[in-house]
């Protein structure tokens, strides 16, 4: 038997090496002294990549189900190593359409597979904890940048792009492979050792599915479509401020740029901590309670941050907003798990992220565009302060469909009762 920590491990090594895909702005400078690529020609890497996470993810989450986690992080790693090393291939050539196919395509291809993989094999081992359980090895994707960053750096001042693409391909090949080779599902019915005589003696509770549908029966309910623009909403908010963070702090309050440079890195750390912070605290307030938190705190920051001139202030309320964004990644996968079951969990997830792979597109380029039109990133924050209104009615018409749906079990589990009743 296998000992789910390990399974643990395993995810997070997953999450590490692809979750470095967020510190592709390290290549930006490099790249654009070196061929005279524009800002938005070298940007177009990253944004291509984010598209073929969800649509891969959306794709191939039927693979991850049919062939089992140990194949599918292997699948994840050739895509993902491939895509890695191939972009130095790209550079020595010095043709960004090759660049934009092996990083944005195969790497993205590599990312998403690599993405829901590890995250639903977890759900399964941590019956009595899954949102800490998802919210671990989601942290290592948002801590991935912090690591990887200094990391290239080095590697490029040191050898230069095109060695620190094939060195970091082979790395990331390495690393995956073997935490994939751990990867396995749990026995049907497993539980952790001690949780059953638990359960039984009233000390514990199992997370109660309140369904087991297949990805294709749970994309034609209701719930599936409020989670869906919950992820969209919390994603294109979070990902449009991430863009223009250190912009709209020198712009607001007025710090200097090492002040607003630190701050970002700040933003960084908060987003992984709020992945596993937010994700444990599910387990015990739930999943609707933590989303209608998520909306709620996001509602009243983003609506009165254009006015805050207090440096600290605004510095909190940024971190917070970036606690909620990271938290809202790590959550979704348990949350799926409580409202459709287990039984097809990595492909359900895959479908849910195309929702990032359409905000990815949408939240930076909106947070362009009110730029462009209003000369200020600020009149955007109070539109993004709307939009999590309709987050909000979203997770809380989730709760009427858990309710009806509970209502609806409970019937289903005790007809014997209202038969006797009948015939008395």
């Amino acid at each position: 038997m296998k000992n789910r920590w390990f399974i643990a491990l395993s995810a997070v090594g997953i999450h590490i090496c692809i979750g470095s895909v967020y510190a592709w702005s390290n290549f930006t400078n490099p790249l654009k002294q070196m061929f005279g690529w524009s800002d938005q020609e070298v940007a177009l890497t990253f944004s291509i990549a984010i598209l073929f996470l969800g649509l891969s993810a959306a794709f191939l989450g039927h693979f991850v189900e049919k062939h089992g986690p140990r194949k599918a992080g292997l699948l994840a790693a050739t895509f993902f190593g491939i895509g890695i090393a191939g972009s130095g291939f790209a550079v020595v050539l010095e043709s960004k359409h090759l660049l934009y196919l092996f990083y944005g395509v195969l790497g993205g291809i590599g990312l998403g597979v690599g993405y829901i993989t590890p995250v639903s094999t977890l759900v399964k081992w941590f019956p009595d904890r899954r949102g800490f359980a998802t919210g671990l090895a989601i942290m290592g994707f948002g801590f991935a940048a912090a690591i990887s960053s200094p990391v290239m750096n080095s590697l490029i001042g040191s050898v230069g792009v095109s060695n620190t693409f094939y060195i970091l391909g082979a790395v990331y090949f390495l690393i995956m492979a073997f935490s994939s080779l751990y990867l396995e599902k749990p026995p049907e019915g497993w539980m952790p050792e001690g949780f059953k005589e638990k359960v039984k003696a009233g000390k514990a509770k199992t997370s109660m599915d309140l369904s087991q549908l297949t990805a294709n029966e749970a994309i034609k309910t209701r719930r599936f479509w409020y989670l869906w623009m919950m992820l969209f909403i919390n994603v294109t908010c979070g990902i449009a401020i991430l863009a223009v963070a250190k912009p709209l702090a020198m712009e607001s309050i007025g710090i200097d740029q090492a002040a607003a440079a630190a701050l970002v890195g700040a933003i960084g750390v908060f987003n992984g901590l709020g992945r596993i912070g937010w994700a444990s605290a599910s387990d015990y307030i739930g999943r609707p309670n933590t989303y209608t938190a998520f909306f709620v705190l996001q509602i009243i920051i983003f609506f009165f941050l254009p006015d805050v001139s207090v440096k600290w202030l605004f510095m909190g309320m940024l971190i917070i907003v970036y606690t909620c964004y990271g938290g809202g990644f790590s959550c979704i996968p348990a949350y799926i798990g409580d409202l459709f079951g287990t039984k097809q969990l990595g492909a359900i997830h895959g479908y849910i992220l195309t929702a990032w792979a359409a905000a990815g597109l949408v939240g930076p380029l909106f947070a362009a565009y009110i730029k462009d039109t209003t000369g200020s990133y600020e009149d955007s924050l109070t539109f993004f302060a709307g939009l999590f209104v309709i987050a909000l009615a979203a997770s809380l018409l989730v709760r009427i469909d858990i309710r009806q749906l509970q209502e609806k079990n409970a019937q289903s589990i005790y007809p014997s009762i209202t038969e006797e009743k009948s015939t008395i």
